[in-house]
């Protein structure tokens, strides 16, 4: 909801840092995989009720997010790094309420599937959406710098960002954030669904 808006205030906190590492031969793609891998970490660490490494690892892997596609404006954007960036991103997402289900199966797993659930839709609606678009070649002016057609909704990277980070301070009421976060999400999927309805009619 809010991603437009922050946008230029992102690019102008990852500049600095993503040129830095650009100028010592980093690969946007490097960064993409290497914030992945960091913030897998963060499972186990759920998992073990350790809330403040996971969130410090979650937030890792999102500044990541930022400096990959930082460094690819400077290098150059390629499919491949549009790609990875996109695939790995769905996987994170997903994963963290994994994490949550771990180490509470009988007070989270419910909530955490119920989360799941929702971001498949709206990470499936999202993906829709953009393969329709670039066969139409169509294009936003709200996201022009990313390598799929950005479609936006209820519940964006800021706005997960936001509640990954409440879910970690406040573990356990982790329930009733979660069902309330999908809830936005799955309102998220259904306006996704009437946009690309519109759209493609």
């Amino acid at each position: 909801m809010i991603d437009a808006a922050l946008l230029p205030l992102q690019r102008a906190m990852m500049q600095p840092p993503a040129e830095a590492l650009a100028a010592r031969g980093i690969r946007a793609d490097q960064v993409t995989v290497a914030g992945f891998a960091l913030g897998l970490l963060a499972i186990p660490a759920l998992a073990f009720h350790a809330y403040w490494l996971a969130l410090a690892l979650i937030l890792i892997n999102r500044i990541a997010d930022g400096l990959d596609g930082a460094i690819a404006r400077i290098k150059g954007p390629t499919d491949r790094g549009a790609f990875l960036d996109i695939a790995l991103d769905f996987l994170f997402y997903a994963l963290i309420p994994v994490g949550f289900a771990l180490a509470d199966p009988a007070r989270n797993a419910l909530a955490a599937t119920i989360l799941i659930a929702a971001f498949v839709g709206t990470g499936s609606s999202f993906l829709a959406f953009a393969s329709i678009a670039a066969k139409r070649g169509m294009s936003t002016d709200a996201y022009p710098t990313k390598g799929i057609y950005y479609l936006g909704g209820l519940t964006e990277g800021a706005e997960t960002i936001l509640f990954f980070s409440a879910i970690c301070l406040f573990p356990q009421a982790f329930p009733i954030l979660a069902d309330l976060f999908a809830a936005a999400c799955f309102v998220t999927t259904v306006t996704r669904w009437l946009m690309g309805w519109r759209a493609f009619s």
